[in-house]
């Protein structure tokens, strides 16, 4: 019998072994297969996938380890594995766990292929280039319990048909091109810790009405898109969330009073929507609480004093209507690092023992109504970094703690009424960045310690009661951009040593008491835009040198007693403003400056002569030489005056038969075309360039446009053909990162093209021209600019048929508007690529981009790719962490920001990390910042390589930056 028993387990254990050894075999094949037909596999990661050996042992497989069965395939962060949806896997029936996340896989999915896939528990196509609706859920996915479709391009609805996967507890949408509402059947999964769908601009609809019945929900994000209506009252019902993001839609109404129920909850991000309504006073059971964000919004009434008396880290209810005296009970909150009370109505005093309690890092409680002293130890814990209170009533001293508080490095406390002496310890800080206390009652000197604050960028203390001559110590401010210290008291003559400023761009020191000359030599001032010293008792004459400046704009020396001659050299700035009124100047106007435009500011220098601008005396001539001169400018005068009434005649008639305009519409306005072109007068023109002008033009509905128009299309064809090229490109593109062309008008010599209006100009003019456009460009900022661009970009490339390359992207064709947000602009090189390849084989008959931006393979090849626009981009994106020009005169010569970041990247064991002289000192950056910046430099790089084959695509640069950003920005 124990024989015939050992027989029989023998022969099951053959059967056994024999049924592994033919799955193993068959699932083998269905791996092989997939593998040979449908992967691309560039980096050959899968070379080890070969049919002599188990899969067991294969990269990417993992198997049961007792049945040896397929349990798990994870390609995972490989990055170049690429091809369709391989469906075919899920033949493989013991397979539980599927992951191709972060790879280029693409193409859409059909509902058969998924729903080969329905007996997984994991499913991760997150991070790839999929496209078309996300398919049905059929048959129903009765195991499924994570899903992450995160940032991919599918579209259309979320199907209504994942509320029937009931054993899921993670779904990830995350920037995906989602629209419609979230389905009510979501409320079904009550297994579900973990939602999001952020970044879907088409996102819509309300929150569903049940979202309360789920228990288990612990993490809800589904900011930056289209979300409306009311927050539900069952949101109180969430019993275990610690996180909801529902940040930067349009949500209406109130804060339900059922959010006092979530007791779990640590994250309210509320940001950014159209709520309204008090604030409710039901924050007191919320004890696990650590930030709360309504800023953006509408709420009135006061600070409830449950929502401040909680242990918050960050308490944010900026840009809202809110008003009355901050609860005292803010203040022995032990936990606070943030507070942000900005642009409200509070008034009153803040709490006396503000800061004496928590490691307050942020302080910013500008634009209200608050007066009566500033707490004396906000900074008791010497933790504080923004010290901001701006715009309000303050007054009394500089707060102690603030005087020795070697933390703080960015200073706003302007517009009050703040006085006394500012403690010399704190002007030596090293920390500071930038300091603006102006409009105060401050007074005392600037002590010389102030050359410990190396890294300043701005220095602004203007309309106090400063005085004392200024230390040589303010010379040794080598990082300084802006200074501003007029309307004070300063006396003493001006250091000559100031001219070793090199980095420096605004410089005002008018309405002091400043004696002596100007600096001779200021040729080392190659950043110099603003320089105003007017109203001093400053004497000499003006050096030569000044109009040899290559940035200045802004020039103002009157109110002084500066005598000799206008040097020639004035004339060759692009001045403007202009202002050498009211000194002792003598001798010849210069012919530059010998006009009506700059007569108001010259007058009060009674020794000035011209031959005809009044009312200054006619320089001294023959009198047959003057004969002649009146014969000639009488017959130019009668010439003039019959040119002006043609002119007027030709106006009138113009204005009368709009006919003479051909008008084409892009986009549905609400005013008249010709309304727009009968505005363009020089007073409102904002730029010029050698082919035209472009005007700034406010109509009478209240709406602002831009208006590029273009002169002598007859005589230039390249100024046709950019005109031509910028009407076909923009008049068929609707991307919220592109600008928009409204409509287009072609007159007998001239041609218009009429944009939306960009509030703050360009990214070049914020980085590089705008003394302040730096210090408001953030990272999180330069961030959302970079993505934004780079979707603008990756929608050229990608999405239009056929795709279109740019040809000159750059900083300053990269327009920004009133909330900062980024619109690639200026299509006057564009070309589509069908186009580009019939002429000429791809050779360009004119040179495309501008200096600093172009791929290195142009200069040989004539031929513009989309590669070349990524290699541009590449640059902009170095722009934007480091601060710097291109082409800066920081940088050794023959040298641009490649090859200066590439060699600062690569030295030393750190890296970049190693080197602060990478990361533009404007910026106030976290540890998380560091961590991304270096992450966006590492992009940067991939783009300007030298080699096109190794720089990613336009959609793939948005994926990688898509990765960097892990947390809401504020």
């Amino acid at each position: 019998m124990a024989y015939i028993f050992n027989l029989h387990l023998l022969s099951l254990f053959l059967s056994f072994t024999f049924a592994i050894a033919t799955f193993s075999t068959r699932d083998a094949a269905v791996l092989l297969r997939v593998k040979n037909t449908q992967l691309e596999d560039p980096d050959g990661f899968l070379n080890d996938w070969d049919d002599s050996i188990t899969p067991c042992n294969w990269t990417t497989i993992t198997c049961n380890n007792h049945t040896l069965d397929i349990v798990s395939i994870d390609f995972s962060d490989f990055g170049s594995l690429a091809g369709p949806f391989p469906a075919d896997f899920c033949r493989i029936p013991t397979l539980r766990y599927l992951s191709i996340g972060n790879n280029c896989f693409n193409g859409s999915i059909s509902p058969a292929s998924f729903s080969l896939c329905s007996h997984v528990t994991f499913l991760n196509l997150s991070s790839n280039y999929f496209v078309g609706k996300l398919p049905e859920f059929q048959p129903r996915f009765v195991n499924l319990t994570v899903l992450d479709v995160s940032y991919n391009n599918f579209t259309g609805e979320i199907p209504a048909s994942i509320g029937e996967s009931l054993l899921l507890q993670v779904m990830n949408f995350s920037a995906n091109l989602l629209s419609g509402a979230l389905p009510e059947s979501l409320t079904n999964l009550t297994e579900l810790t973990t939602f999001l769908a952020p970044e879907n601009p088409s996102l819509s609809g309300r929150l569903p009405e049940n979202i309360g019945r789920l228990k288990k929900l612990e993490t809800f994000r589904i900011s930056n898109t289209q979300l409306s209506g009311e927050i539900p009252d069952s949101i109180g019902d969430l019993s275990s969330i610690k996180s909801i993001d529902l940040s930067t839609n349009s949500l209406t109404g109130g804060i339900p009073d059922s959010i006092g129920r979530l007791k779990s909850i640590e994250h309210l991000w509320l940001y950014d929507n159209k709520l309204s309504g008090e604030l409710p006073d039901v924050f007191g059971n919320l004890t696990s609480l650590l930030q709360f964000d309504a800023s953006l919004n509408d709420f009135t009434g006061k600070l409830p004093t449950s929502l401040a008396g909680l242990h918050l880290q960050s308490l944010a209810v900026n840009d809202n209507n809110l008003e009355g005296e901050i609860p005292t009970i803010l203040s022995s909150n032990p936990m606070l690092t943030q507070l942000k009370l900005f642009r409200n109505k509070f008034s009153g005093g803040l709490p006396e023992s503000l800061g004496e309690n928590s490691d307050l890092e942020e302080f910013d409680v500008s634009d209200n109504q608050l007066q009566g002293p500033l707490p004396p130890n906000l900074c008791s814990k010497k933790k504080l970094q923004k010290f901001i209170c701006f715009n309000n009533r303050f007054s009394g001293d500089f707060p102690v703690s603030c005087g020795d508080c070697k933390s703080i490095f960015y200073v706003r406390i302007s517009n009050n009424e703040l006085s006394g002496e500012i403690p010399s310890s704190f002007w030596s800080s090293s920390a500071l960045q930038f300091i603006d206390v102006s409009n105060n009652k401050f007074r005392g000197s600037l002590p010389d310690s102030i050359s410990r604050s190396k890294i300043i960028q701005g220095l602004v203390i203007s309309g106090n009661g400063f005085s004392g001559d200024l230390p040589a110590g303010i010379c040794r401010l080598e990082e300084i951009v802006e200074m501003d210290l007029r309307n004070n008291q300063f006396s003493g003559g001006l250091p000559p040593c100031l001219t070793n400023l090199k980095k420096l761009e605004k410089l005002n020191l008018q309405s002091n008491e400043f004696t002596g000359e100007i600096p001779n030599a200021v040729s080392s001032w190659t950043h110099l835009s603003s320089l105003n010293i007017s109203n001093n008792k400053l004497s000499g004459v003006i050096p030569n040198e000044i109009g040899n400046l290559p940035s200045l704009n802004y020039l103002d020396l009157a109110g002084n007693s500066i005598s000799g001659k206008i040097p020639d050299s004035l004339s060759h700035l692009k001045l403007n403003i202009l202002n050498l009124s009211d000194n002792n100047l003598e001798g010849k106007i210069p012919t530059g400056l010998d006009s009506e435009v700059f007569a108001s500011s010259l007058i009060g220098n009674p020794k000035l002569c011209s031959q005809d601008l009044k009312p200054f005396p006619r320089c001294h001539k023959t009198k047959s030489a003057s004969y002649y001169v009146v014969a000639i400018l009488s017959g130019l005068a009668f010439f003039l005056i019959v040119s002006l009434l043609w002119l007027l005649i030709k106006a009138k008639l113009l204005r009368r038969n709009t006919s003479l305009w051909k008008i084409t519409s892009f986009q549905r306005v609400g005013f008249k075309e010709q309304d727009v072109l009968a505005s363009l007068s020089e007073s409102n023109v904002i730029g010029m360039g050698g082919s035209g002008k472009v005007y700034r033009v406010t109509l009478k509905t209240g709406q602002t446009v831009a208006v590029k128009k273009l002169y002598g299309v007859h005589r230039s064809p390249e100024t046709e053909s950019e005109f031509r090229s910028e009407m076909e490109t923009l008049g068929l593109i609707r991307h919220k990162n592109i600008v928009k062309l409204l409509f287009a008008s072609v007159g007998e010599d001239f041609r218009a093209l009429v944009y939306e209006y960009m509030e703050n100009g360009s990214l070049g003019d914020m980085l590089h021209v705008d003394p302040k456009g730096g210090y408001l460009l953030d990272w999180s900022k330069r961030f959302e600019i970079a993505l934004g661009a780079a979707q603008g970009l990756a929608y050229l490339h990608h999405d239009c048929v056929p795709s279109i390359v740019h040809r000159d992207v750059k900083s300053n064709n990269i327009l920004l508007d009133e909330e900062l947000r980024p619109r690639v602009a200026d299509f006057g090189l564009a070309k589509s690529l069908q186009i580009e390849v019939k002429e000429s084989d791809g050779a360009m008959s004119r040179i495309a981009g501008s200096y600093g931006y172009i791929a290195p393979e142009y200069a040989y090849t004539m031929k513009v790719t989309e590669k070349c626009d990524v290699y541009s981009f590449g640059v902009v994106l170095m722009e934007l962490v480091t601060g710097k020009r291109p082409n800066d005169a920081s940088f050794d010569e023959n040298k641009d920001i490649v090859k200066w970041v590439t060699e600062v990247a690569l030295c030393g064991e750190g890296g970049w990390k190693d080197s602060d002289q990478l990361i533009d000192p404007k910026m106030n950056c976290s540890s998380h910042d560091y961590e991304e910046i270096g992450m966006v430099l590492n992009v940067a790089l991939q783009c300007t390589s030298a080699f096109p084959l190794n720089r990613p695509s336009m959609r793939r640069v948005v994926e990688l930056l898509k990765g960097q950003s892990s947390t809401p920005s504020k």
